[in-house]
């Protein structure tokens, strides 16, 4: 784990405090949790050019991800 610093509002803080009270977890576990379930929501912009051209493949919508990091790897985006 990387130890980081986050500031907050003094209400945040207290409804913070009072629910790893109520639930029995630590603040850090709740804070880890929460941004956890953020960044797997949040959506990674796509390549300018993303859905403009045939790839002759069908299967590039399921597999978009590993195609990207491969494409990436090799640098072969540019």
């Amino acid at each position: 784990m990387v130890k980081t610093t986050v500031y907050l509002d003094a209400e945040v803080a207290l409804q913070l405090r009072q629910l790893a009270g109520t639930e029995g977890r630590s603040q850090a576990e709740l804070i880890r949790e929460a941004l956890a379930a953020y960044t797997s929501r949040a959506r990674s912009p796509l390549p300018s050019g993303a859905g403009r051209f045939r790839s002759g493949r069908g299967d590039v919508a399921g597999n978009r991800k590993s195609i990207l990091r491969a494409a990436a790897r090799k640098r072969a985006w540019r």
